[in-house]
């Protein structure tokens, strides 16, 4: 898991990444290879292609072989060699049944869950999310400092009356990295891992984050 999984097929490329607390799967449609396949990328080689690639728009080959996979754009060649390893099975922690779905601008989670973060516990980050009807209230509390903070922001809800906590900080995290307008939430329990996805779908794209809940402290 200290790697981006890529699944090349015929249909499409998918990039899969976890750390265990959270997955990003990245679908585009718009890319395909000739046979399918699967290799894991080492982080570092993503990181140094990342700040690599041009901010205008730019086509990358990916080739690659057993051992090694290679990316070339404009002068650049970067060689690097691949995770020898097996990549989890990411399927079967994507919850499919999902019945409460939550939908909010993204811009007022991220300022209200960066202000209260700075008041939730220091090792956990706990953020408890509480909605009902149009409305989602989020708590953030430090009990060894005696710091608590309450925020009420109006959403979108379709569900039960649902309480959930995350880490906060991987919330803003993801919510910051999907950089879109309005962010969709799916829930099925509080124990169960919730869903992310823009709400707003974009042509040979499809990007899915899921991140798994923490125990609330009461």
């Amino acid at each position: 898991m200290t790697g981006v999984n890529f699944e090349l097929t015929p249909e499409g490329i998918t990039f899969v990444a976890t750390d265990a607390h959270r997955l990003v799967r990245y679908k585009r449609l718009d890319a395909k290879a000739t046979k399918a396949t699967s290799f894991i990328v080492p982080k570092k080689a993503l990181q140094l292609l990342g700040n690599a690639i041009p901010a205008e728009e730019t086509q990358v080959k990916i080739s690659y072989n057993s051992s090694n996979a290679f990316f070339n754009f404009g002068h650049v060649k970067l060689i690097c060699r691949l995770i020898d390893a097996r990549f989890p099975d990411y399927t079967a922690v994507i919850p499919t049944e999902n019945p409460n779905k939550l939908t909010i601008q993204s811009s007022d989670l991220l300022s209200s869950l960066r202000r209260l973060v700075v008041l939730s516990n220091k090792t956990t980050h706990q953020a408890t999310f509480k909605m009902s009807g149009s409305e989602l209230s989020i708590n953030t509390r430090d009990l060894d400092f005696s710091n608590e903070g309450n925020e009420t922001l109006v959403c979108q809800y379709d569900g039960e009356d649902l309480e959930i906590a995350f880490n906060a900080k991987f919330v803003i995290d993801m919510i910051a990295s999907m950089n879109e307008e309005e962010v969709q939430f799916e829930f099925s329990t509080p124990s169960r891992a919730c869903i992310m996805t823009p709400l707003n779908k974009k042509d040979n794209e499809d990007l899915l984050m899921l991140v798994m809940p923490i125990m609330v402290n009461t």
